[in-house]
């Protein structure tokens, strides 16, 4: 299992349209129905700083996510959209959930 944590502010002005990039992930990934992935992002109170948490089953899940149309429009916008906080990915290890996980 792979599980990713991704957080970033974006101006005020770009959160909108972040939001929207992001619904579109969400709608694709909806779409596919893959068994592999578990996809969230969540928005901090501020209204521009962003947290995605993300569950792979495997690294060939996880691709799946990044070749997504999508995704292939969201992150070129995110990185030229002047960022207040550039992006901060960890990796996590999970060690113990109520949640089933890939069974």
């Amino acid at each position: 299992m792979k599980i990713v944590r991704v957080q970033y502010t974006t101006t005020h002005e770009f959160s909108p349209a972040n939001q929207e990039n992001i619904a579109g992930i969400v709608k694709e990934l909806e779409a596919l129905n893959h068994p592999g992935i578990k996809y969230g992002c969540w928005l901090l109170s501020d209204g521009k700083t962003f947290m995605h948490f993300d569950q792979f089953e495997n690294e060939e899940a996880h691709q799946v996510l990044t070749a997504l149309e999508s995704f292939k429009k969201f992150e070129p916008q995110l990185s030229s959209s002047g960022l207040e906080a550039e992006p901060k990915l960890e990796l996590l290890s999970l060690v113990a959930s109520s949640e089933d996980y890939f069974g």
